[in-house]
């Protein structure tokens, strides 16, 4: 069996320990109670309105920011791609910068290759112009090359032809012809060589006469007649002229007893 119990008549009201309602002034039981937002009047301006406002004009300004950095880095972009697809040649001055760079280079090794060169042997200015152009630098940088050379003395003709005439001259005991042979294999300047074989002394006849009878030592097997043709010859391609062949030959066989009385001698 469910037993009740009575409710007394306050449990029955809950609202019996309330306290009593107190309504504003000009207000009614039953009044909707409403915003302040709705009963402001167009004009009026509201309770924290300005730090809206604030608040409104510092998004307006980063979304600005926000904006242009975006443009600045399309426009960027767009630049570094145009210079990806730009053809060559497009930066001028900075083509022009390395192709000096190269230049300066090149004419560097140029300038090495040719004292290397010149370390070995003197060299005339047409030997030293075909060493340059070997080594690929153009014309005007080779033409300065050598005006430097020869400014600093690398490159001097008038003491390359004073060796030419002391090495076959004195040492060999090469002619006018031989020595002028050599000068020309050389290269050498037309002027100065000419100008150099007018200082040779006036001794030809005599050093032709000294190498012949050295010679004629070396050819008693052979009679006359091939003495005399291989005298001449051997004189001949030391570069001497005739008349001083022909005088060297008669004064060689004269030396060693034979006159010019023609002997039969056998190898």
């Amino acid at each position: 069996m469910v037993h009740f119990e009575p409710l007394d008549e306050a449990a029955e009201r809950p609202d019996a320990d309330l306290a009593p309602v107190t309504y504003l002034h000009g207000a009614v039981p039953g009044m909707k109670r409403r915003s302040p937002l709705e009963t402001a009047s167009p004009g009026a301006v509201l309770p924290g309105a300005a730090s809206l406002e604030v608040a409104s004009t510092r998004v307006d300004r980063f979304s600005a920011a926000v904006a242009s950095k975006a443009a600045a880095e399309s426009d960027a972009a767009a630049a570094a791609k145009e210079a990806e697809l730009e053809p060559d040649g497009g930066d001028l001055e900075g083509d022009q910068t390395v192709a000096a760079a190269d230049a300066l280079d090149q004419r560097e090794r140029a300038e090495k290759v040719l004292l290397h060169r010149l370390r070995g042997r003197s060299l005339s200015t047409v030997e030293a112009v075909l060493v340059l152009n070997a080594t690929g630098v153009d014309s005007g940088e080779a033409s300065e090359i050598i005006e430097k050379f020869i400014q600093l003395e690398y490159l001097d003709e008038g003491k390359l032809a004073d060796q030419i005439i002391h090495s076959h001259n004195v040492r060999k005991g090469l002619g006018r012809t031989g020595v002028e042979a050599e000068m020309r294999r050389r290269k050498l300047d037309p002027s100065v060589m000419l100008d150099k074989l007018e200082e040779l002394p006036d001794d030809e006849a005599e050093r032709a006469i000294d190498l012949a009878t050295k010679r004629i030592g070396q050819m008693e097997r052979f009679d006359d007649q091939t003495i005399d043709r291989r005298l001449t010859g051997f004189l001949m391609r030391k570069g001497y002229s005739s008349a001083a062949v022909r005088l060297a030959v008669k004064a060689a066989m004269a030396s060693r007893g034979g006159g010019a009385a023609s002997r039969v001698r056998f190898r």
